[in-house]
């Protein structure tokens, strides 16, 4: 990665920590940061201001040409080596620390950068800008011995550094001849030497990261792009209340100059099945255990109707805003603070919450299983799915002008019923297993008369309309038909012929309240990887799998969407739908480990093989047959 060659704009790395993240560019610089956590106001929104160079932190090398950034390997910790003309050079070390300590997970409201010499006498200005308030101008820093404090009103942020002072508030250049340290956070003293501390915290959170993966149980295939995707996915965990929003970003244009900038700092209640079918399938117990605390409080807290997504609070606000003082990512507003669609009817989100809870109770490794309580509280929520299935919504792609009876959000309210039904058989409810299995069954009646096009030959995104919706490319994966269900492998076809754009699925191709939608969503591009898989065509999945990867950014992220001309990333970053799709998508298509070092037999081996029943039979000699999958 050089000066040379010309990034992608969302070629950005994140580091981060359970309670703050930050997103750094390919040259060190930090162009985002939510403080005092992963929701809040980005006192670093260089990602967002356009043409005005305000809110970030970086270290100028003078007379660069060079610079490479990489992630240490299997953690969430970034390196970046810039290198001048005349052959000095620096490293950047960039982390939030993290990492057990006093028997309590420690994850501070901080951000530490650890610049250090590599060669030469490299001369340097360190830059620390931040803004308050969502880029509003005008803050003075005062100075201290060994910190600089940033104020706007009952806001405070301090940079405590064993760097002179001086040189950063006047950003002056200096020779670099030992490492130097800022520590960006609280307005707290920091009572113990800098560079120990730095080092210390650097030591124990390379220690957790690797730890971390080390006890992740992945495929034999596309290892280190599962772990990337996995250590996204955590950077999006509020760790405190367990919450998994749904990118770390807000704004980001789903595709250029268009209106189309959500703040996605939320946890919408959809995601949870994916991420929790995502946390499982890896092993990551702890964190999965976490994000269905924070379902099952809103479960207990909140009655019908049920909101689309919550904050990482589940009881803030977030009426939705915008910030004049912000030009928008590339100069393309509105920058958006909140989510109109938090006030939206989507009928989904009772299926999404009982699918997701449904883990507790077929999941022996929690410590903690769902109970008859916890089922008469999903019961709820059920009865809603029940009286609502068949009322118009703004649906799963949250249309600001129409609502329509969505197969999307009908199909949730049928996973409602079904998995209510599986829930009481397991608790022996005999009773409430006959009222939920007859309630699912009229649904389920409802959805294969109303949602089926003979027009399309396909099942459509809404019911009595012929539109086409990759969303349909679920009803396998849910259960409501079979994957070899004609109907389903011939969605399927129709689907990837009309929605397909240079290998990329759209959600729609239909005009909405903004117009023809340009990008594709990545979400919907695994959706339609694992459909294939599931109706055999796992060779074609594997090939679309593959290419999909070739679209990661510079660092192993992915964002919302992506647009099918230019192959160019666009929508909010790392976007958790995708960096699940990822996962879920990767372990449905690896090969097993024991497959992986069995070489393949052929007729040309001089073996005649006849295959049954999972086994291969070569001259009487019987051994493992090769996964279907490779």
């Amino acid at each position: 990665m050089t000066a040379a060659k010309k990034h992608a704009p969302l070629d950005i790395a994140a580091i981060g920590n359970g309670r703050v993240a930050a997103l750094i560019d390919p040259s060190g610089r930090i162009v985002w940061w939510c403080f005092p956590r992963l929701d809040g106001d980005p006192v670093f929104c260089r990602l967002l201001s356009g043409s005005e160079e305000k809110g970030f932190c970086d270290i100028v090398l003078e007379g660069q040409v060079t610079s490479k950034s990489n992630y240490i390997r299997n953690t969430g910790i970034l390196e970046t080596i810039l290198t001048a003309e005349n052959g000095a050079s620096v490293k950047i070390t960039d982390f939030a620390p993290r990492f057990i300590r006093f028997g309590r997970s420690f994850h501070p409201t901080q951000l530490i950068r650890r610049i250090e010499p590599l060669s030469g006498l490299p001369r340097i200005v360190c830059r620390v800008r931040p803004t308050f308030d969502y880029g509003q101008p005008g803050m003075t820093p005062s100075q201290g011995s060994n910190h600089i404090r940033y104020s706007s009103g009952a806001t405070h942020i301090r940079v405590t550094t064993d760097l002179a002072v001086s040189y950063i508030v006047h950003e002056t250049p200096f020779a670099l001849t030992h490492p130097v340290t800022l520590v960006i956070g609280n307005d707290e003293p920091i009572d113990s030497a800098i560079d120990q501390m730095s080092r210390e915290f650097l030591d124990q959170t390379r220690d957790y990261w690797t730890s971390w993966v080390r006890g992740l149980a992945i495929g034999y295939d596309w290892q280190p792009e599962v772990i990337r995707a996995a250590i996204s996915l955590k950077l999006c965990a509020f760790e405190e209340t367990g919450a998994i929003i749904a990118a770390l970003t807000t704004s980001i244009p789903e595709a250029p100059n268009t209106p189309r900038t959500w703040d996605y700092r939320f946890c919408w209640l959809r995601d949870a099945y994916f991420v929790i079918r995502a946390l499982n399938r890896l092993g990551a117990t702890q964190s999965m255990e976490h994000y269905l605390d924070y379902i099952t409080t809103i479960v207990g807290d909140v009655r019908s109707p049920l909101k689309p997504f919550y904050g990482i609070v589940h009881n803030d606000t977030v009426e939705e805003r915008t910030a004049p003082d912000l030009q928008g990512f590339m100069g393309m507003g509105p920058v958006r603070v909140g989510n109109l669609a938090s006030q939206q009817l989507q009928h989904d989100a009772y299926g999404s919450v009982i699918l997701g809870a449904s883990q507790m109770f077929i999941d022996q490794r929690l410590p903690r299983m769902g109970d008859v309580s916890l089922f008469r509280e999903l019961e709820h929520l059920g009865e809603q799915a029940r009286r609502v299935y068949l009322q118009p919504d703004a649906g799963i792609w949250e249309y600001r002008g129409r609502e329509r009876i969505h197969t999307h959000s009908a199909t949730m309210c049928w996973v409602a019923c079904d998995r209510l039904q599986r829930i009481a058989g397991m608790l022996g409810l005999t009773d409430r297993a006959r009222y939920w299995a007859e309630s699912a069954n009229r649904i389920r009646t409802d959805i294969l008369a109303r949602a089926w096009s003979d027009k399309r030959g396909a099942f459509t995104g809404a019911f009595d309309h012929h539109e086409l919706d990759a969303s349909v490319l679920l009803l396998a994966e849910f259960g409501l038909v079979a994957p070899n269900d004609p109907r389903f492998v011939k969605t399927c076809e129709t689907i990837g012929r009309e929605l397909m754009r240079n290998g990329l699925m759209l959600r729609y191709a239909a005009e909405d309240d903004f117009g023809l939608p340009e990008s594709a969503f990545l979400a919907c591009q695994f959706w339609y990887i694992d459909a294939l898989a599931s109706i055999g065509h796992t060779e074609h999945a594997r090939e679309l799998f593959t290419d999909l990867l070739g679209h990661r950014n510079a660092f192993g992220m992915l964002s919302e969407d992506l647009h099918p001309t230019t192959g160019q990333l666009w929508g909010n970053i790392p976007q958790t739908y995708s960096m699940a799709g990822l996962i879920n998508s990767a372990m449905i298509l690896s090969r097993r480990w024991d497959d992986a070092w069995v070489p393949p037999l052929t007729e040309s081996d001089g073996h005649r093989i006849q295959k049954s029943d999972g086994v291969a039979e070569i001259t009487g000699k019987k051994v493992p047959r090769l996964s279907s999958m490779s």
